[in-house]
């Protein structure tokens, strides 16, 4: 199973695409992700694109149309825009230093003073040495990135407000079920298809796609997304699913891209976004919780390093090495070492260093104390830690 980022950026420098069409894609170890284009379905193509809503109004005296999906499109269509990602080209002809690496989407979510802000993905503006966003009505403003996070892959825009009145209003993805209608904006394959409109359902809801951040074959993060089969294709990453209110549910991230797979597109839930959203804007970055340890899984050690170094008793096949300690951090004042094989926390078994940093980035307060259960030598012991920012 393979999964691409649903950007042209794609094959550019992104962290969501590394396992091109791999076996595990990014459910198991990696959504970076490059494949077969799957081409979706945008209104006026076909009769069944409204794929089950109803048609509310029909003036046939004047031959105008209006249904529930075209209300809500002329509601809130304005507020999705698109994001050019520029970056210094090598073209020595070129009118300009900088040229087209990437292009996405993004929703106007805010208006404030003079200002307007946008939320796209991170890997639509990753690398970016300029940022331009392109209005609806053709406009393009030059955008300055307030912060951006990786691990979320999510970023917040900031640009000239004069020309924008239609700001997007976020819904409540807790919600969501499984059927419910909704409806994808934004730009498959760039500008020439902005505005693009296509409708589906709420195909599942708490799916995980674990992450490879740094391209190390290992998964570092899992996303929780929702699943939709409203085509979302490159391009479209950045841009709104909406409920049958026109509110924004999720913020569209990512395909699976498979020949034997037909409509699995993902989106970032809303709830899971609102907090990150808020944090870029204020602060440029979201800060975490940090041990101050750099860890190493323990199947990744050959038996013979790990017999001879680590002396574990038998029963312990799984657990987390610590390969350094960070002077002056909380699990140094804790008195925490390399070799310590990690294999608790706060009473919860740890096998990887993905489920420990799930938990301390999800559950754990971000300067609170957790309780580590480490073999050293052989012998089990208890250390509580006093956890650190980390950015």
């Amino acid at each position: 199973m393979g999964y691409y980022n649903t950007t042209r950026q794609d094959n550019q420098k992104n962290p969501w695409k590394r396992y091109m069409a791999s076996s595990f894609g990014g459910v198991l170890a990696g959504a970076l992700l490059v494949g077969t284009l799957v081409t979706g379905t945008d209104l006026g193509e076909t009769e069944s694109a409204t794929a089950g809503v109803q048609t509310s109004e029909l003036q046939s005296d004047s031959a105008i149309v209006t249904t529930d999906v075209t209300e809500t499109v002329d509601a809130t269509a304005e507020a999705v825009v698109g994001v050019s990602n520029l970056q210094a080209g090598n073209n020595p002809f070129a009118q300009t230093s900088t040229q087209e690496a990437g292009a996405g989407s993004g929703v106007i979510y805010k208006k404030q003073g003079d200002d307007a802000f946008v939320v796209t993905n991170h890997h639509v503006v990753e690398g970016a040495e300029k940022v331009v966003v392109t209005l609806a009505n053709g406009e393009e403003l030059e955008a300055e990135v307030l912060g951006s996070d990786v691990w979320t892959d999510l970023a917040v825009l900031k640009v000239a407000g004069a020309q924008i009145d239609t700001v997007a209003e976020f819904g409540d993805s807790s919600v969501l079920k499984s059927g419910e209608p909704v409806i994808a904006i934004g730009n498959p394959l760039g500008l020439q298809f902005s505005g693009s409109v296509t409708t589906g359902v709420i195909s599942g809801t708490e799916r995980a796609v674990p992450i490879d951040i740094n391209k190390d074959g290992q998964e570092d993060w899992q996303s929780e997304v929702l699943q939709t089969d409203a085509a979302i294709n490159p391009g479209n990453s950045g841009g709104a699913l909406l409920n049958a209110q026109g509110q924004v549910i999720g913020i569209n991230s990512m395909k699976i891209a498979q020949d034997a797979v037909e409509g699995i597109g993902l989106a970032i839930p809303i709830n899971s976004a609102i907090p990150i959203i808020s944090e870029l804007e204020g602060e440029g970055e979201v800060s975490r919780p940090s041990l101050g340890v750099a860890l190493l899984e323990l199947e990744q050690i050959p038996a013979e390093i790990r017999n001879a170094e680590l002396n574990l008793p038998s029963e312990v096949e799984d657990g987390i090495v610590v390969q350094s300690v960070q002077e002056g951090s909380g699990a140094a004042e804790a008195g925490i070492e390399a070799k310590d094989t990690i294999v608790e926390l706060n009473g919860q078994a740890v096998s990887s260093v993905l489920e420990l940093r799930q938990y301390l980035y999800t559950e754990v307060e971000e300067q609170g104390t957790v309780t580590i259960k480490a073999y050293r030598n052989g012998e089990l012991k208890t250390f509580d830690v006093q956890l650190s920012e980390q950015i």
